[in-house]
């Protein structure tokens, strides 16, 4: 069954009314067990109708959302259901008991906020940016989000959630209204908690060589990201330059980019997400590259931005805490003038950023302290 159709259908299911607690295998230490597995459907009370910023053609919006977990449990599975083509990416992010009383005092629960960034709560500071948690992503082409089987994603019991949505403005204008699946099963269950890191690196795409224009300069392209997001969006762009050791100024120019960063946490990576926009046609990450102990982790060599997957890995690999790992992204800058959406926009250097003409270079990575049980439930 295609991964399309299987979104479809379980969509189905949930949608008829079919939402509420079944049961699947564990096989725990004494052999195997029944365990009751929730599914949670979650949905802002109205339709929201992206805005873009003054010269600008995307929106990110957030909505919290209470998931009602009254008792601690493990994120099994999600599915994304996209309420119109302008959905361009979601996710959803975790807000721990301790942000979920904060929110309430804001009254955050109303008609959701402009989010640009991580999907963190209005006027957050700093830090909320760097420890939120990804729960669930989604991105065109992707069906049901498995977890590997014998993993889960923790949630304390009074945690809410913060759906964000990236809408491309230049497919329609239309009110969406979109809506998410969570399958749960509880804390007791014996899977192993997942851990989350993201990779980054930064684009620097230069115009195609028969193409001109005053955007086809970075600094001046840059400024232009600056006027549709802020002056935050140049910030970030230019500090993953320097996280991967690359000038500010000058960035090597080109058609890939690569980074190398450390391992949070040691473990076993067992699911891996390539992230890029409309110009990105290949993924690779390596564990210590260079070196003999190398290790291929993931390679896409035909990434497609509408046929994106998460990819769960048929051997889970061993990675130390602090050991390297190095992403590449490869770019077809050609796409700019071929694809009937970018052809919309004005020829530019291509960078970082938050925009669907813009581009992105993320890997993100789930791990599990020990090899996940392959006959829990999934």
């Amino acid at each position: 069954m295609g991964r399309f159709r299987g979104a479809v259908l379980f969509a189905a299911f949930v949608l008829a009314g079919a939402v509420g607690l079944t049961t699947a295998p564990s096989a725990g230490a004494s052999g195997a067990t029944t365990v009751p597995v929730r599914e949670i459907r979650l949905a802002p009370a109205a339709a929201y109708t992206p805005k873009a910023p003054p010269g600008a053609t995307d929106d990110y919006h957030c909505v919290l959302l209470d998931p009602h977990i009254n008792k601690s449990a493990y994120i099994i599975s999600s599915v994304f259901l996209p309420g119109s083509k302008e959905d361009h990416h979601a996710a959803l992010f975790l807000l721990k008991p301790s942000k979920a009383a904060q929110a309430k005092r804001q009254h955050a629960f109303g008609k959701g906020w402009t989010c640009f960034g991580a999907g963190t709560l209005p006027n957050a500071p700093l830090s909320d940016f760097t420890s939120s948690a990804l729960l669930s992503n989604w991105s065109p082409g992707s069906g049901p989000e498995r977890f590997p089987a014998g993993t889960g994603f923790p949630v304390p019991a009074g945690s809410l959630v913060i759906m964000q949505v990236h809408y491309n403005l230049l497919t329609g204008h239309k009110p969406v209204k979109n809506a998410m699946i969570l399958r749960t099963v509880p804390i007791s269950t014996h899977i192993q908690p997942l851990r989350v890191q993201e990779f980054e690196a930064a684009p620097d795409i230069p115009c195609p060589a028969d193409v001109t224009g005053p955007l086809c300069d970075r600094a001046a392209s840059l400024a232009n990201q600056g006027v549709r997001f802020g002056s935050m969006a140049v910030l970030e762009a230019n500090g993953i330059e320097s996280l991967c050791g690359r000038s500010m100024t000058d960035p090597p120019a080109g058609a890939s980019t690569s980074c190398t960063q450390a391992m949070g946490s040691g473990g076993y990576i067992v699911r891996v997400a390539p992230h890029m926009h409309l110009l990105g046609v290949g993924f690779s990450m390596v564990a210590n590259p260079g070196t003999p102990e190398a290790r291929t982790i993931l390679t896409v060599p035909h990434y497609d931005f509408h046929n994106q997957h998460a990819y769960n890995l048929a051997k889970p690999i061993k990675v130390t805490a602090g050991e390297p790992v190095q992403m590449t992204c490869t770019y077809d800058p050609m796409l700019s003038q071929e694809l009937p959406a970018l052809r919309k926009v004005a020829p530019h250097y291509v960078t970082w950023g938050d925009g669907s003409t813009d581009e992105m270079c993320v890997g993100v990575v789930w791990t599990s302290a020990t090899p996940p049980n392959a006959q829990a439930p999934a």
